[in-house]
């Protein structure tokens, strides 16, 4: 029952934090997509800057704090299976209690003399090895889902800062969106084992469309 994020995880796998590199690209999109550059001026660009990052800054604190309330969620629940496991009184009960807490399949592969060994290796299990619900190294972790959240955002307003052409602006920040959304197929292809090329434009395509669906919406 050790927690992961206290043997050195990080905050996000490489899944989450794809997923939540792919959120915060969308986002900026959705407001660098719905500029009109024929007629945009520097006041506009401006406000369009600040309404993309504000509107991530927001969202990475957000996050931040959905993270800090998954630990202690987990946390609880961890606990929860602890006294249901020191207070089961027959092999069914443990066997029940262990597959909420490992894959079913792990369990199966158990056998009664083991779930018993590892039930009487909790119950004397010293309580200091149990962490409370938030630790400093959680705080750490929520400022790092902070940071990544927000700063992925920089790389596709930059040229906005930098080139006073705003349609020149516009297609470089499209780019820069195109190669991290690449990227983003890119890791999880590495990380689960699919084809690279084929996740990468799935995710290049994925990104556009929710773009488009989002700025259609009004979003």
């Amino acid at each position: 029952m050790s927690d992961p994020k206290e043997q050195g995880r990080d905050a996000l796998d490489p899944v989450e934090r794809s997923m939540e590199a792919l959120f915060g690209l969308i986002m900026v999109l959705t407001f660098t997509g719905s500029l009109s550059v024929l007629n945009a001026g520097r006041q506009d660009v401006r406000d369009m800057l600040i309404g993309a990052l504000g509107c991530n800054l927001a969202w990475g604190v957000i996050d931040a704090c959905f993270y800090l309330m998954g630990i202690m969620a987990a946390r609880g629940r961890g606990r929860q299976l602890v006294h249901r496991l020191i207070s089961s009184p027959g092999t069914a009960d443990v066997s029940a209690t262990l597959s909420e807490a490992i894959p079913q399949v792990i369990v199966d592969l158990m056998t009664p003399e083991e779930r018993e060994t590892l039930r009487a290796r909790i119950v004397s299990m010293p309580k200091d090895r149990t962490p409370g619900l938030l630790t400093w190294t959680d705080l750490k972790g929520a400022v790092g889902v902070f940071l990544w959240v927000f700063l992925v955002t920089f790389p596709v307003a930059l040229p906005f800062l930098f080139i006073h052409d705003a349609y020149v602006a516009l297609r470089v920040s499209n780019a820069i969106a195109v190669l991290l959304l690449g990227l983003i197929g890119w890791r999880l292809a590495n990380y689960a084992g699919f084809t690279k090329w084929i996740t990468i434009l799935s995710m290049v395509f994925f990104g556009v469309v929710m773009v488009a669906i989002t700025i259609a919406l009004g979003g």
